[in-house]
């Protein structure tokens, strides 16, 4: 008998997306039903949805969901995907402008975790695995051993919890308790308490029957105070539950061979397309067009968990050589400032595209030779593997996904894929940089760092397996 899972996430590309959880819960349930499982999406019906992906779903039926005194319809709608997908609507809650934000947060998605449970008998599906995703649906993991464990229909549903970024977690007033209706009792050092306050991501980290984190090294770091944010203890204490897998990346829709984004298609094996798209990047962005400058991509959230500090502690040196930098991103007011600023500065070595474009982001991985990503920490990240899977090498921090994904390059042998520094000091980067620099100068070196980063392969097949061998362990009891 295979599998049956659930998969719960507060986004799922291409329909709502804020950052890499949209991608992961967009890209993971197709890999895992390639393998084998039955498995159904289910995500918040957001007012910002477009209408166009709205075009194909159907209504199906509606139902109550009790949060202490308030009573609130959740109406289920199924969209028309590869993948079953399910919306949760109710428009008190997600007829709103964005997806995040607001003073409700801990009652918005209390009753999406509720909703997400009670809406199985609707659609006639009890999955063997629940699979929630950050703490926006982690109370799932404790409604599923309070109450509904006591329920003959839900009893035997497992959950998994995986942890895409620890430093946002779900905390708030203590008050919450009622209205999740889970009583004080709750309100435990070993449960769900934290400094005054309850965690949504806490409970789900001690209720959960499994963790998984998104890279290897992630789910070593989050055990350390240094990347813990508070929960290192409990991580810790859970850490014969907790498994680091390795996000992939979807190589249909990132394959310069075939992509209709990029000027021109390219492959491992005639790369002359490559330089055509730098060409073409450089004129698009009005740049002097040379073929024999580095362009440097930066594509990122600007703020301080990206390293952006960093960057504009070397931006001046780094633009006083030969070299050009193609910025895309919004983040911070100050960072946004100052990158404008750089680029009145250094108008024919810098473009700050202060916004966000796919298509943009796509041909300035397509274009750059090199791709800039010092993160202060990175629970796996996806720049880099968008990155090379267009040849273009990383320039990364060893932090997190990042060390799991990117190996230093060595002239000597010809291993490695990009280039990677230590301590998260400006002097580390730049120490980075000019090694890169350097190995750009030696034209048979660096096609070989180049040939190394567009071979290297993240699957989500790779990922999916391994997650089933999780969802199995908690299941079947398999070691």
């Amino acid at each position: 008998m295979g599998l049956k899972v659930l998969f719960v996430s507060s986004e799922v590309s291409p329909y709502a997306k804020s950052g890499g959880l949209g991608d992961v819960a967009g890209s993971l349930p197709k890999a895992l039903l390639a393998e084998g499982v039955d498995v159904r999406v289910v995500f918040p019906k957001y007012r910002s949805i477009d209408q166009r992906y709205l075009a194909n779903s159907r209504y199906i039926s509606s139902f109550e969901v009790t949060l202490d005194w308030r009573t609130q319809v959740a109406d289920i709608f199924h969209l028309e995907a590869e993948v079953p997908t399910y919306m949760i609507g109710n428009d008190f809650y997600f007829g709103r402008d964005a997806f995040y934000g607001y003073g409700d947060e801990n009652e918005r998605f209390a009753f999406f975790s509720k909703a997400a449970i009670e809406f199985l008998d609707k659609i006639d599906f009890i999955p063997d695995v629940i699979h929630c995703n950050d703490w926006q649906s982690a109370p799932i993991c404790v409604y599923l051993k309070d109450r509904y464990s006591k329920l003959l229909y839900f009893s035997k549903i497992k959950s998994v919890l995986t942890i895409h970024n620890l430093q946002y977690q779900g905390a708030f007033d203590k008050e919450s308790l009622n209205m999740m209706e889970l009583g004080y009792g709750y309100f435990a050092g070993d449960k769900l308490e934290f400094y005054d306050k309850i965690n949504y991501l806490k409970g789900g980290i001690v209720y959960a029957d499994a963790i998984t984190t998104v890279s290897n090294t992630y789910a070593y770091e989050i055990q350390t105070p240094q990347y813990g944010y508070n929960l290192d203890g409990v991580l810790r204490s859970r850490n014969n539950a907790l498994t680091g897998i390795v996000n992939g990346i979807d190589y249909e829709q990132s394959n310069p061979e075939t992509s209709q984004k990029i000027y021109a298609n390219y492959s491992a094996d005639n790369m002359a397309g490559k330089k055509e798209n730098k060409r073409r990047l450089q004129e698009q962005m009005g740049l002097p067009v040379r073929d024999e400058v580095p362009v440097f991509g930066l594509i990122t959230r600007l703020a301080e968990q990206k390293g952006i500090n960093l960057i504009l502690q070397v931006l001046n040196e780094l633009l006083e050589k030969d070299v050009q930098l193609v910025l895309l991103g919004t983040g911070e007011n100050s960072y946004e400032n100052m990158f404008r600023g750089f680029a009145d500065r250094f108008p024919d070595k810098l473009r700050a595209n202060i916004t966000f474009d796919d298509t943009l982001a796509q041909r300035i991985y397509a274009g750059s030779d090199f791709f800039l990503m010092p993160s202060l920490f990175e629970p796996c990240g996806l720049g880099q593997l968008f990155a090379m899977s267009y040849g273009t090498v990383p320039i990364v921090r060893t932090t997190g996904g990042l060390v799991d994904t990117v190996q230093h390059f060595n002239p000597e042998n010809g291993s490695g894929n990009g280039f990677a520094f230590h301590d998260y000091i400006s002097s580390g980067l730049m120490w980075a940089i000019n090694e890169a620099l350097r190995n750009y100068a030696d034209k048979e070196n660096h096609e070989r760092v180049v040939r190394n980063a567009i071979s290297t392969r993240f699957s989500w097949e790779n990922s999916a397996k391994e997650y089933i061998k999780v969802y199995e362990r908690i299941v079947f009891g398999n070691s």
